[in-house]
Order: structure tokens, then C-alpha cells, then sequence
């Protein structure tokens, strides 16, 4: 991989995404964060979509199996809906499947509606200043710890329990293209279960197999936070449960289901 690819997280290269380093994820080498593929393929979906009236409302993706740090392919097929549009996205290597997606869409018009305000639950990313470090996760280049700015905003994730901080992606997701809204906040939802765990991960894996995030709006400044918290079960299944913000209040919720495994056994 060249220093060119390496200023974002995916390069082009005809009908392929090719990842660099800063896409790669804390459970293998040689597999990306959850939160690289699914800002790709919100982006894939807004630019087949095309239309600044429609708002990715919802993006659910499912993990079919670890997504190599490795040339991907993207196909995709989009509904006719004026109000209401669906895209369906598969994500491959190699032919096989790693991912798919359904992404919708809801066109946006003004209602009249006064918005309630409850408040904001968070410092600002300004105020903030300790860094996201978990122990047991190696420091190296990857999507977690090179390619987002991440400041903890409440709780702590040396530690086990809920944890809140806020997210802004210091690289493009494609080289040479504008990073969006919609993508920021999807790129920041897959950290839930890196930011509240309840499990030291130098004995258990959490990794999550799926991604479901709702956006009422889309953030209106570059950082995004999220307010998390991570249950198990003795049945090594688990969720967790985020709440989206952008500066101004909440913008929507996340929530993954979390495959959950002892390391020695």
C-alpha cells in the first residue's frame, strides 16, 4: 500500500475500493472496522440516490463475515419511490459476499414543526480532551486509533461501563471525496461496542455482526458523539444501544448485536 493510499481509508480503482491501513478494525490484522464499510456503502447509497431532498433515514447493515483488509467490489439495486426510496448494497471480495446493506431514504419537507429541545447531555468535543484508548487494543494504524479524532466525552473507556464521546473522521472515506453527513454519523456508530464494554478484551471478543443506525437528521458540524452501553447474556449474545448527537442535540440511535466469545476456550 502506498503513502498516497494511505491519506484514505479507500482508494478507487475502477469498479474496486481498495482499503489502506486507516480502515483497519481491533479484532484481526488483516480485517477492517465496521465503521469503514458502512460509511462506504452510505456513501455509495446518497451518490446512486442523487437527490439532496432525500435523507438516509436508516441504514442497516449486516456482517456476513469479516470484511478483509483487501480490493472490494460494490453492487447495488435502488427502488422508484418519490418519497420513499430503498437501496439494497452487497458488499464482495473476490465474488464472495463480506456485507449487505439496506439503505432508506425519506425525501425531507418542511411541516411546520416546532422541534422540542431537551437539552444537550454532553460536553462539547471543545471541552473534551481524553483520548480513546482501550486496554488490550494494540495502537497501531487502523480506523479506530489513526483515521477518527476521538474524544471521550463522559464515563471511560480504560474501564468497563457505559461511555460517551464524540467522533470526527481526520481522513476521506474514498480518496478525493467529500465525506457527507450521513456517512460521518454511520462511520461514528460502529464504535459502541470499542466505547462501552463491559468485557476486558484480553480474554472475550465482542465482535458486533450487524449494524442498525436511524438518523432523524443529519449532523450539522463535522463531530458526532455517541452515548453507549453494552448488556451480555451468559449465552455470549449481546447488544448495544447508542445515542447519536451532533453539537446541537440528538440526530438518531444505533444498535448492534454482539457475538461474544472467550478467547482460551
Amino acid at each position: 500500500m502506498s503513502d498516497t493510499s494511505r491519506e484514505a481509508v479507500f482508494v478507487r480503482d475502477g469498479d474496486l475500493f481498495v482499503p489502506s491501513e486507516l480502515g483497519r478494525g481491533p479484532w484481526s490484522p488483516d480485517a477492517l472496522h465496521g465503521g469503514a464499510p458502512a460509511a462506504l456503502l452510505a456513501g455509495y447509497a446518497e451518490e446512486m440516490v442523487g437527490d439532496p431532498e432525500m435523507l438516509l433515514a436508516r441504514l442497516t447493515m449486516e456482517l456476513v463475515r469479516p470484511v478483509p483488509l483487501a480490493p472490494l467490489t460494490v453492487t447495488a439495486t435502488m427502488g422508484k419511490g418519490r418519497s420513499v426510496r430503498r437501496v439494497e448494497l452487497t458488499l464482495s471480495h473476490s465474488e464472495t459476499v463480506v456485507a449487505r446493506a439496506v439503505a432508506l431514504f425519506l425525501k425531507g419537507e418542511d411541516q411546520g414543526i416546532e422541534p422540542r429541545l431537551e437539552g444537550h447531555p454532553l460536553s462539547g468535543p471543545e471541552r473534551c480532551h481524553e483520548p480513546f484508548l482501550v486496554p488490550g487494543m494494540e495502537q497501531v494504524t487502523s480506523f479506530h486509533y489513526t483515521a477518527m479524532d476521538i474524544r471521550v466525552a463522559h464515563g471511560q473507556t480504560v474501564g468497563p461501563g457505559p461511555a460517551a464521546a464524540w467522533f470526527r473522521l481526520k481522513y476521506p472515506v474514498v480518496a478525493g471525496e467529500t465525506v457527507s453527513p450521513a456517512m460521518s454519523a454511520v462511520a461514528a456508530a460502529d464504535f459502541g461496542n470499542g466505547l462501552s464494554w463491559i468485557l476486558p478484551i484480553e480474554e472475550f471478543t465482542f465482535v458486533n455482526t450487524d449494524l442498525t443506525v436511524y438518523l432523524n437528521r443529519h449532523p450539522r458540524s463535522e463531530w458526532v458523539a455517541l452515548d453507549s452501553r453494552m448488556t451480555v447474556e451468559s449465552n455470549g449474545i449481546g447488544l448495544v444501544r447508542s445515542d447519536l448527537y451532533d453539537e446541537q442535540g440528538l440526530i438518531g440511535v444505533a444498535q448492534q448485536n454482539l457475538f461474544v466469545r472467550a478467547r482460551n476456550r
